[in-house]
């Protein structure tokens, strides 16, 4: 499959106004990714200088979390919803080198995203990968083609990265994932990163005005308390909600002592 390229003015893609899985791809150093989206990438650095360690450690939180969640949980299927372009250590791989019986469904609804993730993302011969273009608001639809993929009579890890702050207050964002864990077996998790309000809090402020200015779908940084709400009767596994750098940390994490508006935490459905 072909797969757009950046500039090239591809049919059905508004190149001109940002798009927030292009603007993670250029903090992480990707090539895919446009003016617009280059130039408020810029803008966010200069009003919030500590977002690329933010995204970085967000990366590296999905690595632990997946890590965790197939080599100690036992989770062999995994849906990640609002996935990005593919980088280094995407969920299936992480997941798969523990266990490549995993299953692992990717969703998104950005014609570049989608078009990577089906050109570059292969599964191991023992499990398997799947590529939706789907909207997280539209539940019924998405849960319906996962179910192509996945068994929902069998645990199944929800992951929500660095998507939840997409979906703004009048979305109804709790009752989104509300609706998403009902429909999961008890033993299934639920992964968060969100960028925090409450943290830096004049800089995300800042940022997310600028941000918010040129792109189309804006974003909304949140509270630990209302990123806590997401969890609500589920199970926290330890350390619970914190900056998510801190996470259960690994050798060649950021250290311990900085502050990073981003917030990450997994929770069991019992």
């Amino acid at each position: 499959m072909d797969v757009p390229e950046p500039g090239s003015g591809t049919v059905g893609l508004d190149t001109g106004v940002p798009h927030i899985a292009r603007v993670y791809d250029y903090w992480l150093g990707g090539k895919d990714n446009f003016a617009a989206d280059r130039e408020a990438a810029e803008q966010v650095m200069a009003a919030a200088p500590h977002v690329l360690a933010s995204v970085r450690a967000q990366r590296a939180f999905l690595g632990r979390v997946v890590d965790y969640l197939v080599a100690d949980a036992g989770i062999r299927q995994l849906l990640d919803i609002g996935t990005g372009l593919p980088s280094a250590n995407n969920t299936h791989e992480v997941a798969q080198r523990a266990a490549p019986e995993s299953r692992v469904v990717y969703v998104d609804n950005d014609p570049i995203v989608l078009a990577h993730a089906r050109a570059l993302l292969t599964s191991s011969p023992e499990g398997a990968t799947a590529y939706l273009d789907a909207d997280l608001r539209d539940t019924d639809s998405l849960l319906a083609e996962a179910a192509g993929t996945l068994d929902f009579d069998q645990p199944i890890a929800l992951m929500l990265l660095g998507v939840l702050h997409c979906i703004p207050d009048e979305d109804e964002p709790h009752a989104i994932v509300a609706r998403l864990l009902a429909a999961l077996p008890p033993g299934s998790y639920l992964a968060v990163a969100h960028p925090a309000s409450d943290i830096a809090a004049e800089q995300m402020a800042r940022s997310s005005r600028d941000y918010n200015k040129q792109a189309s779908a804006p974003v909304t940084m949140r509270t630990h308390a209302e990123v806590s709400r997401f969890f609500d009767g589920l199970e926290l596994v330890e350390p619970g909600l914190v900056q998510l750098h801190r996470w259960r940390p690994g050798v060649g994490d950021l250290e311990q002592g900085r502050e990073l508006a981003n917030y990450g935490g997994l929770g069991r459905k019992p």
